[in-house]
């Protein structure tokens, strides 16, 4: 975390000076807790009407470029996020400006941010539609996405297992291995996915799967699964049957999950599927009902949203302008 030297720069300037914020930077301001109660307060506020959000973009030449962008007046911010996926990887920038004055505030990398706010939309619409006393957690993927995943359930519900599933023996040894190691939770490591499923209060897929990774009927009810892989029309993790078999089925955005969410696309296509089931988040987070019976089974659909990275974005802004972190660009 690079902080500026004590004294060369009033409060007054730096309050309203421009900050570049690296990686490590993000990693240290920005807390699971925070970044699901910014999400909560940033859904509340959209619901009222007055916030916004933009749906992705994207242009391909090459490297593909994305962009989303959002308002969120009550923190006084405007924002977009840019990321590109090319031959060398990926990269992910968060801007900032003042919504009063259109005046530049920050620009941060935006890696670990990005994981943080998709682990807490899951968190938040686990803490909305999941049974109040579900303690038993399976996570499916073990890649570079799946602890925040982790992380955010755990901080909703009071979790006494963790099982985790990945095709690959050694990544869900050595994720169960760094879960234990950062968690007071028994973490299983799981060969068989059915075993991982079977028995489990709330799921998280996290993939690069294209097809269906499981059948619908190993779902029981009860059970809440979030599903966040996929942000693709043509992919998706779970089948018809498992949209199908939904009691309450929520997407992070209606709008954006007509656009994105193959998991439901490819559904409505089959005929398992009416758009008019699906709910948005916020309307969840502002007053509508979450889980209605204890053996609804409940369906999270991620597709990640601009005002999620907006929003965590903010909460980093606070927290580096109150501890001096940051480097100042020119004006």
């Amino acid at each position: 975390m690079r902080r500026r030297k004590p004294g060369s720069i009033s409060v007054v300037s730096r309050l309203i000076m421009t900050i570049f914020l690296r990686e490590p930077d993000v990693k240290a301001l920005l807390t699971m807790d925070a970044t699901i109660t910014a999400l909560e307060s940033a859904f509340r506020e959209w619901a009222a009407g007055r916030a916004t959000n933009q749906p992705r973009r994207r242009v391909a030449g090459g490297s593909t470029l994305a962009t989303m962008s959002a308002a969120l007046p009550s923190s006084g911010l405007i924002g977009f996020k840019a990321y590109t996926h090319g031959p060398n990887g990926a990269r992910f920038w968060v801007s900032l400006f003042d919504a009063s004055d259109g005046r530049p505030r920050a620009l941060m990398e935006a890696d670990w941010l990005g994981r943080m706010r998709t682990g807490a939309a899951s968190g938040l619409a686990t803490k909305y539609m999941a049974r109040p006393e579900a303690s038993i957690f399976t996570i499916i993927g073990a890649g570079s996405q799946a602890l925040t995943q982790v992380l955010a359930v755990a901080a909703v519900r009071s979790l006494r297992e963790i099982r985790v599933f990945s095709r690959d023996a050694g990544h869900r040894a050595a994720f169960a291995a760094r879960l234990t190691a950062e968690l007071d939770i028994s973490v299983r490591p799981m060969a068989s996915l059915r075993d991982a499923i079977d028995g489990a209060d709330i799921m998280t897929t996290m993939t690069w799967a294209a097809q269906p990774i499981f059948p619908g009927e190993w779902l029981r009810a009860g059970q809440h699964l979030n599903v966040c892989g996929s942000n693709y029309p043509d992919r998706r993790e779970v089948d018809g049957r498992t949209i199908a078999r939904a009691d309450l089925l929520v997407a992070d955005d209606v709008d954006a999950a007509r656009l994105e969410a193959g998991d439901l696309i490819l559904a409505e296509r089959e005929g398992q599927l009416s758009w008019g089931r699906v709910r948005s988040l916020r309307d969840l987070v502002a007053g509508a009902t979450g889980q209605r019976q204890p053996s609804d089974v409940t369906l999270f659909k991620a597709v990640g949203l601009a005002i999620e990275d907006v929003a965590a974005g903010a909460v980093v802004l606070q927290q580096a302008e109150s501890r001096g972190v940051g480097v100042p660009l020119p004006d």
